[in-house]
């Protein structure tokens, strides 16, 4: 099979392609510098001249809290570019098959209970990122309404939680809450600090997912996409405190030390845990423990970065 990857470079992307499944297949993974996927025409026409089996569109703009205040622009306007070319180009092309990945950020910011496909759109969003929210929901409504036109296409819009894992960004604006929490201890433990600072009151909760979980999704809905709803929440099933990710953290990292904690820092909605019952009524669940995959990205951190 002949597969398109965008982001190819990102952290999903790596994991990807270096599942076993990978073998056997031909990919496409064209960098930024070979194919701009903002540019329209240049989209349509590598998409058109390839003629890819199935398109995985992993590529986005990302960032966690304080990149999307910064640059709330880009994060709208360039992610929505970016899917709309590439969706536009692989109907054109008649592409039969096509992983589009959404976000939980899709879903609104005030929701206690589980969050379900059907509540996208029916309450305000979490200002903080509502641009990248904003594009992600136009994106996988167009590849909904493509796919209502033309039921040929098994074309499905995957939602999971924030991820983590080797290939993450660490860096002090980009990185979500794992890999913040592993630059902060992991520094803590080099310097001797006696504490880690955490932005908030550490008590909002979050689901995250090892990203070579979400992968081994990806190769196990290959074969089924045709029978997979439009829209598909796919994750973990559970969630913790920023507290106790950091704690996690911690054990891993072999940190004794004490957390203290800024209120005027953002902390974005108080809760986000996706329904993920769809996903397991296929049989289908994460393999790796949290503690397991903290440990492993852990151990790749201190030895890449």
């Amino acid at each position: 099979m002949k597969i398109l990857v965008t982001g190819a470079a990102g952290m999903v992307g790596r994991h990807f392609l270096a599942h076993p499944r990978a073998a056997g297949h031909e990919f496409l993974t064209p960098p930024r510098a070979q194919l701009d996927l903002t540019d329209a025409a240049a989209t349509g026409a590598y998409i058109g001249r390839e003629g890819p089996d199935l398109i995985v569109h992993l590529a986005a703009i990302v960032g966690g809290i304080q990149a999307n205040i910064d640059e709330p622009v880009r994060f709208l306007a360039d992610n929505l570019s970016i899917g709309l070319n590439v969706l536009t180009a692989a109907r054109a092309a008649g592409v039969p098959r096509l992983m589009n990945m959404g976000s939980s950020c899709m879903y609104p910011r005030d929701i206690d209970g589980l969050l379900t496909p059907d509540l996208l759109l029916s309450a305000p969003l979490e200002p903080t990122n509502e641009g990248y929210a904003l594009a992600k929901i136009a994106v996988a409504r167009l590849a909904q309404a493509m796919r209502a036109e033309n039921p040929a296409l098994a074309w499905v819009t995957l939602i999971p939680p924030n991820l983590y894992g080797p290939f993450d960004h660490f860096d002090p604006v980009r990185s979500h809450l794992p890999a913040a929490a592993i630059m902060k201890i992991e520094a803590a433990v080099r310097s001797g600090a006696a504490s880690v600072e955490i932005w908030g009151d550490g008590a909002a909760r979050r689901e995250f997912m090892f990203a070579p979980d979400l992968s081994d999704f990806l190769w196990f809905a290959v074969g089924r996409l045709a029978d997979l709803p439009p829209l598909m929440n796919v994750g973990v099933g559970e969630d913790r405190t920023v507290t106790q990710y950091y704690e996690v953290v911690a054990r891993a990292a072999g940190w004794r030390g004490a957390f203290t904690y800024d209120a005027a820092r953002p902390t974005g909605v108080r809760r986000k845990l996706l329904d993920v019952s769809a996903q397991r009524a296929l049989g289908w669940s994460p393999p790796t423990s949290l503690e397991a995959g903290i440990a492993a990205t852990l151990d790749w951190y201190r030895k890449t970065v």
